[in-house]
């Protein structure tokens, strides 16, 4: 794979996409598009053939010829006065096997900065899982050293995400990884745990994590609502909208195969037929929808960016 060019940081960044859920303002900060080889290696039952037999997922979420469009980006909002990311993507400057993860300059910052959230305004950093291309922007390398990129911030991940990890034999990878982008968060004592019970945890009115097993065995996703309406954050239970189509999809990385696929199809079962709007974490735009029945399985809504 080829290493996706990246804006430059001289540009002016281009407006968030955003949706509102009720009185909030959920916002998309973009940080690169994923090269068309990660598709098949990510999803690899995701073939061309099977892309072909969906044209809703053509051409937002799906090439002419059946590759899939996939992206990096977080979801930034403020709850109950708090300012909170979702996710921090790749980042900058990390050495990493992927060769388009590695070493990246991007402009995500000065994006998620235009957006109304500067690094040092952030209160809360929620990390759906502990995967290199969700904890990259944790760090930033500054004086010699990795050091948290929102120094204000509280990071939330679930307990049983970090304790599966710390008694997992890594290989240098994921290893260098967890150096550059989760110890330093631990270091400096800004790493919360939390324990997400089956019908999930509030951590303030309006935001709530959902456990939703399987690709890591602590993966969450996040769901917002006010005022009668909910949103949800799918971090990586749903990669792609094909998932809709095909919930036995998995992802390449799953770490139990078996329970991601029953996490998604609880998850999209409980979804179906309602108003609440499903962001995916790796959703290429227009990134929002709203889940509904087609045929037996479901299909994608979109719901466009404002």
């Amino acid at each position: 794979m080829q290493t996706p060019s990246a804006t430059p940081a001289t540009a002016t960044p281009a407006t968030a996409p955003s949706w509102t859920v009720g009185d909030l303002t959920v916002h998309r900060i973009d940080e690169v598009p994923l090269p068309p080889a990660t598709g098949p290696w990510l999803l690899p039952d995701a073939t061309p053939e099977v892309v072909a037999g969906h044209d809703w997922l053509r051409p937002d979420f799906a090439g002419q010829d059946g590759v899939l469009h996939l992206d990096s980006h977080s979801f930034a909002f403020v709850v109950d006065g708090l300012r909170v990311l979702v996710d921090t993507g790749i980042g900058n400057g990390k050495q990493r096997a992927n060769p388009a993860w590695h070493d990246l300059r991007t402009d995500y910052l000065e994006r998620l900065t235009a957006a109304g959230f500067a690094p040092e305004t952030v209160d809360l950093v929620v990390l759906t899982h502990l995967h290199a291309d969700h904890v990259g922007w944790n760090t930033r390398w500054e004086d010699g050293a990795w050091v948290p990129t929102f120094p204000a911030a509280r990071y939330l991940t679930a307990r049983a995400e970090r304790e599966f990890w710390a008694g997992y034999d890594m290989d240098e990878a994921r290893a260098q990884m967890f150096r550059d982008s989760v110890l330093p968060v631990e270091r400096a004592g800004q790493l919360d745990l939390v324990d997400v019970p089956a019908e999930g945890v509030q951590i303030v009115p309006g935001l709530r994590l959902i456990p939703t097993p399987g690709h890591t065995p602590g993966h969450i996703a996040v769901e917002l609502a006010d005022r009668g309406e909910t949103a949800l954050i799918t971090g990586d239970c749903v990669h792609h909208p094909v998932q809709l189509a095909h919930p036995a999809i998995g992802a390449c990385v799953d770490i139990e195969p078996e329970r991601s696929e029953a996490t998604r199809r609880a998850l999209l079962a409980s979804l179906a037929g309602t108003d609440a709007l499903l962001l995916g974490t790796h959703f290429a735009p227009p990134t929002a929808g709203r889940v509904v029945a087609h045929g037996d399985a479901y299909r994608l809504q979109p719901v466009p960016a404002a």
